[in-house]
C-alpha cells in the first residue's frame, strides 16, 4: 500500500486543471474543505493515515487548505475518483 495526499484544491470547481483541479468538472465541488473530504473519505470506505489542516499544495503555497494522507494500494486517480463519487 501507498500513501496518497490528498489536497482540497483536487475537487474545487474553481479551479482549473492547470491551477490544480484533478477531478473532471462534473465531479468537482464548490469550495471543499478539509473535513468535508475526510467525510467522503471515509464514507468511501478509506481510512486516514494522517490529517494536517495547517498544510498547503506546493502550488498553492498561499492557500492553507490543508492535506489528508490515505494508504491506499490502487491510482491516485482512481483514489480521487472514489472520493469525489462521495462529495
Amino acid at each position: 500500500m501507498a500513501l496518497r495526499t490528498i489536497y482540497p484544491c483536487y475537487f474545487d470547481v474553481s479551479l482549473t486543471r492547470a491551477a490544480g483541479r484533478r477531478v473532471s468538472k462534473s465531479e468537482a465541488v464548490p469550495q471543499p474543505n478539509l473535513s468535508r473530504i475526510a467525510r467522503a473519505a471515509k464514507a468511501a470506505g478509506l481510512s486516514i493515515a494522517e490529517e494536517d489542516a495547517s498544510a498547503s499544495h506546493p502550488a498553492r503555497w498561499f492557500a492553507k487548505e490543508g492535506r489528508i494522507v490515505i494508504e491506499y494500494a490502487g491510482s491516485k486517480e482512481e483514489l480521487l475518483h472514489k472520493i469525489a463519487e462521495k462529495l
